[in-house]
């Protein structure tokens, strides 16, 4: 991180991976098992490029990726729609990140499976199995880890040092566990329906999805 002086490093985890054996429909709101199914064969794709170009590259693809789902209004009649995993959206994502478009044959490669498999479960070794993602490892191999932060908004790169000098100032104390609450602030993303200057919307959110109005 430029501002911090960090080395950053990346690896994968995968929610399908992890909900292997939970019944979406009575578990999620509608639209949650194809997102994760993308999901999954994106990382594919990250785990290709990363091999064919090395650990740098994964951190400009995934900007691009996150740009792509969540910084686009749903209804602005891109051409690739809600095709998300896809051929039709990774190309022109592999494009934008300056990566060779046969990188989208990973999508349909199982054989990075095992390899996602690995580093999720070495992911849920070190915080347990009862979380979601982003986990981020402070000082691997033996520093301590954690899910999270979630935020709703994008902070300003002075805020973004602030919040980090707290979350690493948390993590550092060893006797440290949790910080949550189920009320939140709708994310400011356009795939939310929500502009990043919107005035704050709340919600309940339930074991990391949005609930249903009540």
């Amino acid at each position: 991180m430029q501002r911090g002086g960090l080395a950053v490093d990346w690896r994968f985890i995968s929610l399908p991976m992890i909900n292997a054996a939970v019944d979406y429909d009575s578990h999620f709101p509608a639209g949650y098992e194809a997102g994760h199914t993308a999901g999954l064969r994106l990382l594919r794709v990250a785990a290709r490029t990363r091999a064919e170009h090395g650990r740098g590259a994964v951190r400009p693809l995934y900007a691009v990726i996150g740009a792509r789902i969540f910084d686009t209004a749903a209804d602005s009649g891109r051409a690739d729609g809600d095709q998300r995993g896809t051929r039709a959206s990774v190309e022109p994502i592999l494009s934008q990140a300056g990566r060779p478009a046969g990188l989208a044959d990973a999508l349909e490669a199982s054989s990075y499976d095992a390899e996602i498999r690995g580093e999720t479960d070495e992911a849920l070794a070190l915080t347990g199995k009862d979380i979601g993602t982003p986990i981020i490892q402070f000082q691997p191999p033996s520093g301590v880890a954690f899910f999270g932060p979630v935020i709703s908004r994008l902070p300003t790169e002075a805020q973004a040092v602030r919040l980090w000098d707290h979350v690493l100032g948390l993590a550092s104390f060893p006797g440290f566990a949790e910080l949550e609450r189920s009320l939140r602030e709708r994310p400011r993303l356009r795939s939310f329906g929500v502009e990043p200057g919107q005035a704050r919307i709340q919600e309940a959110w339930y074991a990391g999805s949005r609930r249903a109005p009540q």
